[in-house]
């Protein structure tokens, strides 16, 4: 299984490179530019000597090259010179933001951890809740609770974030008072009343996310667990005596979770797109709003980094995914 990731992992650097390329194409072609937002009083010339400091002077071919050395070499050597207090990127150049002139990685180093918080929370919620919704309703097919988690889930998986975001807000927030829908991004932790705010702050975003992902994930289990409900070793375990709790919850989910395990990998990065609307809706300062503020001042590395970052995701969430399926099915054997 080492040697398969290992393999995995290096075919992923070439097609990393190709979608990093189409990603910086397709945004440079993107109509907008960086000195839009300037007063017209500036001269022509200042503004032809600000487009050459930030490197839109340079050639296409050129700037590509010099974000991937950047991205790819100068940065991790600055994440080594944090861990280990060693020089490997002093005085070399990294990807700046046009907004703030400050390194890229920096400004989503600081945002980082408010989206995880939320999206981290909302996406184990949704599948401690997803598992046993579907596992149940498949096992009771055509019960009043399959009927309804059904419906529920339906319902749930129609509502888009900015719809669901502002009506959870109207009923938890106006009308109960249950829980606060501003993010206090600059909350920190250092007790436990600070800890409960937390936690209560986090309650309706983390809803808001995990609605979609229980409705999703959930459909899936019930559909692969009824798939294998009426396969025959299923018939043969319970011929030869055993427990319907060891059939059901050994047996069967095991045999289940491998086609569940994918829509539960590749989930995790398109809940990172939900966020960006749900940031937006709770004022959450997170990479989500990060990108909004990055796209509507049209700070290009900033787009181009996080964009990447989110192939980077997909990626590996495809990896994960495929190692998983050798720990639920033995037959699967990896050369």
């Amino acid at each position: 299984m080492l040697t398969f990731a290992l393999r995995r992992l290096l075919l992923s650097v070439p097609m990393l490179i190709v979608i990093a390329l189409v990603i910086f194409l397709l945004l440079d072609l993107a109509p907008g530019d960086p000195m839009g937002n300037l007063p017209q009083t500036i001269s022509p010339e200042v503004r032809a000597q600000m487009r050459e400091a930030l490197g839109l002077g340079e050639p296409l071919h050129v700037r590509f090259w010099k974000w991937m050395v950047q991205l790819f070499w100068v940065e991790p050597q600055v994440l080594i010179d944090h861990v280990f207090g060693t020089s490997l990127a002093v005085d070399k150049p990294r990807v700046l933001s046009w907004q703030s002139r400050a390194p890229v990685m920096f400004e989503i180093a600081q945002a980082l951890p408010q989206t995880l918080w939320v999206v981290g929370t909302a996406y184990v919620v949704g599948i401690l809740m997803a598992l046993p919704l579907g596992i149940f309703a498949a096992y009771r097919q055509y019960s009043v609770f399959d009927n309804a988690s059904t419906f529920v889930t339906m319902v749930g998986y129609s509502l888009p974030p900015f719809l669901t975001g502002p009506l959870i807000i109207f009923v938890f927030s106006v009308q109960l008072d249950l829980f606060p829908f501003i993010y206090e991004t600059s909350h920190r932790v250092t007790d436990w009343e600070s800890f409960t705010y937390q936690v209560r702050q986090m309650v309706l975003p983390v809803l808001v996310l995990s609605v979609q992902t229980t409705a999703q994930i959930s459909r899936y289990m019930r559909s692969t667990m009824l798939d294998n409900l009426s396969q025959d070793y299923v018939r043969t375990a319970r011929a030869k005596g055993m427990s319907e709790w060891v059939v059901v919850m050994v047996h069967v989910l095991r045999n289940s979770m491998i086609p569940v395990v994918t829509v539960i990998a590749l989930g995790a990065p398109a809940i990172f797109g939900g966020a960006i609307i749900t940031e937006q809706v709770f004022a959450i300062n997170g990479i989500g709003a990060q990108l909004i503020g990055a796209i509507k001042a049209n700070d290009l590395p900033l787009v181009h980094t996080l964009t990447f970052l989110f192939a980077v995701l997909i990626v590996l969430a495809n990896l994960l995914a495929d190692l998983l399926y050798g720990l639920l099915d033995p037959r699967i054997r990896y050369g």
